[in-house]
């Protein structure tokens, strides 16, 4: 397996990317044949001011449907097309115009020295939001709020979502894929009720594994309206008992928020203690 690119080449500098995207008519961030990616829109947008082929590197590959405010990506572009008077701020301007009015960049800085995107990052955050009891969802909120029929105990919620934190492997609630690994460190699974009636779930981990939020939140959902008890989470967990897909709940409720990295000292070593888990040799 090729080694990430932990510095640009000569002539070239890193950038970072804070993005944000409607994922509703989306197939997800990476890029597939044939098919509306954000990727493909992002890469082909820089690649026409840069002039030369740019690959980004995303902080966390969406699925299907699935939004973000707060999605990091790094891209090494020319210094040259900084040579005339193009500002950062130009260059976001110039994205925005190029890109469709369902991704936005809304930042671009320097990135610190050390800076990948995927392999420096601490943590990803999402948020899932539901709204229960077969209330009517406004329609400006229709891409954004999952609806359910039933009322949710939102105190049940919580004592589920507490089984499962921790460093575990997650394979009951994880879509399969070759190769791939289904440990993580879940650091948070909280629910509230907001003013409006929305239960919202910040969920933290430091890598996600496919389609696991949304499994999540399928499972906690049956103990919440009192089909499951609580303790059914920790024996899913602990059985690796895959969750149907008839309780994954709809990708629209969910959205990454923010990415969060270390200190910029630590950025590289980060990067190199990731990689090296993911290589098997860490």
């Amino acid at each position: 397996m090729a080694q990430p690119t932990l510095f640009p080449e000569s002539g070239f500098r890193r950038l970072r990317l804070d993005i944000a995207y409607d994922g509703t008519n989306f197939y997800g961030w990476g890029a597939q044949p044939d098919r509306r990616t954000i990727q493909d829109l992002v890469e082909e947008a820089i690649s026409r001011i840069s002039r030369v082929d740019t690959a980004s590197i995303v902080a966390g590959r969406t699925d299907a449907g699935v939004h973000a405010t707060g999605q990091v990506v790094h891209v090494d572009v020319p210094d040259a097309i900084f040579d005339g008077e193009l500002t950062y701020k130009d260059l976001r301007y110039k994205l925005n115009r190029i890109l469709d009015e369902d991704v936005r960049i809304m930042n671009v800085t320097d990135a610190p020295v050390g800076f990948h995107a995927r392999f420096s990052a601490l943590r990803r955050h999402y948020i899932y939001k539901i709204l229960d009891n077969n209330d009517v969802v406004l329609p400006l909120s229709r891409y954004d709020v999952a609806s359910w029929y039933r009322p949710l105990d939102v105190e049940k919620m919580n004592e589920a979502s507490a089984l499962v934190l921790g460093h575990h492997d997650f394979a009951a609630f994880c879509k399969f894929r070759q190769g791939g690994t289904t440990i993580r460190t879940l650091e948070k699974y909280e629910w509230k009720r907001t003013e409006e009636g929305l239960l919202v779930a910040d969920v933290a981990a430091d890598a996600f594994c496919y389609s696991m939020v949304r499994n999540l939140v399928g499972a906690v959902v049956c103990v919440a309206d009192g089909r499951k008890d609580p303790s059914w989470m920790a024996e899913l967990l602990a059985n690796k008992e895959r969750v149907s897909d008839s309780l994954v709940f709809p990708a629209r409720g969910l959205s990454l928020y923010k990415v969060d990295y270390p200190t910029d000292d630590q950025l590289l070593e980060r990067a190199k203690v990731t990689i090296g888990k993911r290589d098997g040799s860490g």
